[in-house]
């Protein structure tokens, strides 16, 4: 018998599959992914901008997801020198392109959405059946 891999590239360069894990983790936590598509739709944006139109979102947690983002090349920062200081973020063609790559998760779910709402109801049904009153 013979075992299977779970990487679908088994000799893969360590470095990239650290890379994979990391830019998924940082693509599934929604403060990155509302950030985006709010750049993506909107262009520029002052600070205080984004953090409106990202419902939720703390100015800590902003400050935190625009940061790791401009690290990771996502984002660019522009401080305008003028008082007060005025800083705007706009994102990168690598934050573009992110963005685009999953639009198909979107797509995705546009597509399946029925099917994924009517599964959640047979399961919820037939966990009803099995919980005591």
């Amino acid at each position: 018998m013979t075992a299977v891999s779970p990487k679908p590239w088994p000799d893969a360069d360590p470095r990239v599959d650290a890379l994979v894990n990391d830019v998924i983790g940082r693509v599934a936590d929604k403060w990155t992914m509302l950030i985006l598509e709010v750049l993506a739709d909107h262009g520029e944006l002052r600070f205080t901008r984004v953090g409106k139109l990202v419902p939720g979102i703390s100015q800590k947690m902003l400050t935190q997801t625009l940061r790791q983002m401009e690290r990771d090349g996502l984002v660019v920062r522009t401080v305008h020198p003028v008082i007060p200081p005025r800083v705007e973020y706009r994102l990168t063609e690598l934050g573009l392109s992110l963005g685009a790559a999953f639009c198909g998760v979107w797509t995705w779910a546009e597509d399946n959405l029925e099917r994924i709402e009517t599964a959640r109801r047979s399961f919820d049904a037939r966990q009803d059946l099995l919980t005591p009153p």
